[in-house]
């Protein structure tokens, strides 16, 4: 799913879980779209676990953390798992190839 915040212009993509929580989200700001986040549940925890969170925070950001059945005020629009996959591929690949 995704929605759109307009007061940073922000377009938030979900991908979630059978219980609603967000286990990608990928970030993309103003007109351009220009990738801010990328991040993977599964690789927060695994950053966290392995004591690197930090380094993962600065370079993917980080998922949402109530489920999606608690959000108030957003009315996402439901995306296909390939739409998802082609704002996370890209955003993905261009966060991760930024100078560290």
């Amino acid at each position: 799913m995704r929605c759109h915040w307009d007061e940073e212009d922000t377009w938030f993509n979900f991908e979630v879980d059978a219980e609603g929580c967000v286990t990608r989200q990928a970030e993309l700001e103003g007109p351009e779209l220009i990738p801010v986040a990328a991040a993977s549940l599964a690789e927060w925890q695994r950053a966290r676990d392995a004591g690197r969170l930090g380094d993962y925070d600065s370079s993917f950001g980080i998922t949402a953390e109530l489920p999606v059945s608690e959000w108030e005020g957003h009315e996402p629009e439901q995306l296909t798992f390939e739409e998802f996959e082609d704002v996370w591929g890209p955003a993905r690949q261009r966060i991760a190839s930024r100078p560290g």
